[in-house]
């Protein structure tokens, strides 16, 4: 056995490479403050919004790990503001003392605050159902709300940008885990989240035991290939009835997006959000969707 100190140190080097690795591919917060301000003039986060016959279901927008209710959505929120949806975003998961950055707390108490705030948003609109667009965990935490919480009642689509279904290996570091004891353990008392998110863990065990979906939810899986957070990126597509997986190259070989641009800023990946919300009103999906 190591003796304790290198092992100890060794443990903590690989949670603040984890945190490390995820902080920097996190969208920034840079524009977060003047951004929050504008957001309910803009029609986001309205909530005097109400649908229209077009589009009856307001859209909730599910942020990543280290993300926040305003910076994972500066573009795409706008993007289906302007194409008549009413559209809301939340903050959950926030640990005490760390300021900007949620996403880190345990996802079954995060998939709670998502519970509570779908509630929020259909009382205030009178829709029956919302469709949710989550990107990273923010595509994969709701699942547990639909299976566990209820969530089948009050959601028509979960949308899924780069979600980590499955879980991540991060490149293969992950399996350097069991090395180090007491690793796990560590990264589980400091970030919740990050833990839960790795392949095999209990949580992710529980969430997909008996199948990835849930009678009554359409589910629509979109990723890249070139995503290096979420790894290997095909395990982030679901099985089961009402599925669509959708790898973003197959629409536009030449889009380079990985896995913050592709829930940031990448307008082939919103065209195709878009006709995920909306199916019957549905485009073909291109290079081309950019100008769209």
């Amino acid at each position: 056995m190591l003796p304790r100190s290198p092992w100890k140190h060794a443990a903590r080097a690989l949670s603040v490479l984890l945190l490390t690795v995820a902080a920097t591919l996190a969208p920034t917060t840079a524009a977060s403050a003047q951004a929050e301000t504008a957001t309910t003039s803009r029609g986001w986060n309205d909530f005097s919004c109400k649908p229209s016959a077009a589009h009856p279901r307001p859209v909730v927008l599910v942020h990543g790990t280290f993300g926040n209710s305003v910076d994972n959505w500066l573009v795409l929120a706008p993007y289906l503001v302007n194409r008549g949806y009413c559209v809301f975003s939340l903050d959950y998961g926030r640990l005490p003392n760390v300021p900007f950055f949620h996403g880190l707390g345990p996802i079954a108490t995060s998939a709670g605050q998502l519970d509570s705030y779908v509630d929020r948003v259909l009382a205030a609109t009178g829709a029956p159902e919302v469709d949710l667009v989550g990107h990273s965990q923010g595509g994969m935490m709701p699942r547990w709300y639909l299976k566990f919480l209820g969530g089948a009642d009050e959601v028509n689509a979960l949308v899924g940008i780069a979600p980590d279904n499955h879980g991540t290996t991060l490149l293969g570091l992950t399996r350097l885990l069991p090395h180090f004891p007491g690793a796990e353990d560590l990264i589980s008392a400091t970030t919740p989240a990050l833990a839960d998110q790795i392949a095999g863990s209990p949580f992710l065990t529980a969430l997909n035991e008996g199948g990835d979906t849930v009678p009554g939810v359409r589910y629509h899986v979109i990723a890249t290939r070139y995503d290096e957070v979420v790894t290997p990126y095909r395990s982030q597509f679901l099985s089961g009835p009402n599925v669509t997986n959708v790898l973003i190259q197959d629409k536009c070989a030449l889009d380079l997006s990985e896995h913050v641009a592709i829930g940031t800023v990448d307008r082939v990946t919103f065209h195709e959000v878009a006709n995920a919300l909306d199916p019957a009103r549905a485009t073909p999906t291109t290079c081309l969707s950019v100008v769209g």
